[in-house]
């Protein structure tokens, strides 16, 4: 029998299997990344407690989910997390594939002062 799934539920699937793989602590918070069309979404989360610790979106910065957009997302989440003394993180990039905005938003934190 043929089943039609859609891109994000396919992308769901593997977010799953990345997910039973690390975990985010209070040191070294997990940080996530969610992109839709328009906007491109970070946090960082702490998987024991089970809370957000720090987040950031493009729609803080400039407006838009562009690489540009992306970038200051990466700076802007790297900024916060050594201001509330979190210098390594376990990066998860969602069940998206490493390009684009995703790579640009690791790229920009990497570059900010985040370890992963």
């Amino acid at each position: 029998m043929l089943t039609i799934t859609s891109k994000n539920t396919n992308r769901r699937h593997v977010h799953e299997r990345i997910r039973k793989k690390i975990l985010g602590t209070s040191e070294r918070p997990r940080l996530n990344v969610y992109r839709s069309l328009n906007h491109v979404y970070v946090q960082l989360i702490d998987d024991v407690q089970g809370t957000t610790l720090i987040a950031a979106h493009s729609a803080e910065g400039k407006k838009g989910g562009n690489l540009a957009a992306a970038k200051e997302v990466g700076k802007m989440i790297a900024e916060r997390a050594q201001a509330k003394g979190i210098k390594e993180v376990v990066f998860d990039r969602g069940g998206y594939i490493y390009h684009g905005r995703v790579k640009a938003l690791a790229d920009a934190a990497r570059e900010a002062g985040l370890k992963f």
